[in-house]
């Protein structure tokens, strides 16, 4: 699958719409669209952010959560709405994921939408385990226990594609064992899982897994990202933990708007979201959970989705994740 120059042309074009008084807007509430269900890592990230933009555009942002088909549902609603700047949606890196899983997509994503702005970008997520139900309790553990018993050790996921569904599947790539990929509708039943023993591991983001780990729910058995998180320097990265050369980082949320939404607006709720994300509270609580605040300009968060539409393309191709 390809993404070149004429489809970032594309893509900008797709923003290009008459001028409009942006100084006016929003006079109403905004819809902000997360597609997947509460208490999932995109979910919670967004709620310790959006008081912060409603301050700066002055409205409140009218949080709807539409979980289904590795958001694929509640982006495909995005895509079919108004593009009047009171309809938006965060989301995960797995919506670039998509469309090199997925065979029939109800929407062309170089075409359906405006990128706004990317929020943040993940240095990993956690692997993590349930005492109750999983044998081991190190990586090197896991992989011998793997190797004895293929196919038995489970792990859930937000969904088919999504960005723990490739850490998992690259894990077993690179470990060369047999782990059986269950996914749910969404990060938050996927957490519930492993707590509550459907499956013995877990690859939620640092804000999510972290207070089942303090809480002695689960364990931590690794890191997926390149150095160990500050906020859980006791849990090793699963390369120094028995994996050499292992690393899969945990993506970027972002903001996207209907394809034709004027460049004004799109404009003044990126430079809003920019400036909620310098809130040192905010700033703390991104970086201290493994995130790295952005906020880039519309332009050049195009170039970087686009770019990313064609990595990702080729990291499901090494995992082996076939369109379904």
């Amino acid at each position: 699958m390809q993404y070149g120059p004429a489809l970032a042309l594309a893509l900008l074009a797709a923003q290009a719409a008459a001028p409009v008084d942006a100084q006016t807007y929003p006079t109403r509430p905004i819809r902000m669209v997360i597609p997947f269900p509460p208490g999932g890592n995109v979910d919670t990230f967004a709620r310790v952010l959006f008081p912060h933009v409603e301050k700066e555009l002055g409205q409140q942002l009218v949080v709807d959560n539409r979980g289904g088909a590795n958001g694929i549902l509640g982006s495909d609603i995005v895509a079919k709405s108004a593009p009047d700047g009171y309809t938006l949606m965060t989301t995960s890196f797995g919506f670039a994921v998509n469309p090199a899983i997925t065979k029939n997509m109800p929407y062309d994503i170089t075409t359906a939408f405006a990128p706004v702005t990317d929020i943040a970008l993940g240095a990993g997520y956690l692997m993590v385990g349930n005492p109750k139900v999983l044998a081991a309790k190190t990586i090197k553990e896991l992989i011998a226990l793997a190797k004895r018993e293929p196919g038995k050790i489970r792990y859930s996921t937000a969904g088919v594609g999504n960005g723990q569904h490739l850490a998992g599947a690259l894990f077993a790539e690179k470990a060369g064992v047999d782990m059986l990929h269950v996914p749910y509708k969404g990060g938050g039943p996927a957490v519930i899982a492993v707590v509550g023993g459907e499956v013995q591991i877990h690859y939620p983001a640092p804000a999510v897994g972290i207070p089942h780990i303090k809480a002695g729910r689960l364990i931590g058995l690794g890191f997926t990202g390149k150095t160990r998180l500050t906020a859980l320097p006791e849990v090793p990265t699963i390369a120094e933990a028995g994996l050499p050369g292992y690393y899969a980082d945990a993506g970027w949320h972002g903001v996207f708007a209907p394809a034709k939404t004027p460049p004004a607006i799109v404009k003044k709720v990126q430079e809003a979201f920019k400036k909620a994300l310098q809130v040192p509270l905010v700033r703390d609580t991104y970086v201290n959970n493994g995130y790295d605040p952005q906020g880039h300009a519309p332009a050049e968060w195009t170039k970087i989705f686009l770019a990313d539409l064609k990595r990702y393309a080729e990291i499901t191709r090494i995992a082996k994740i076939e369109a379904q």
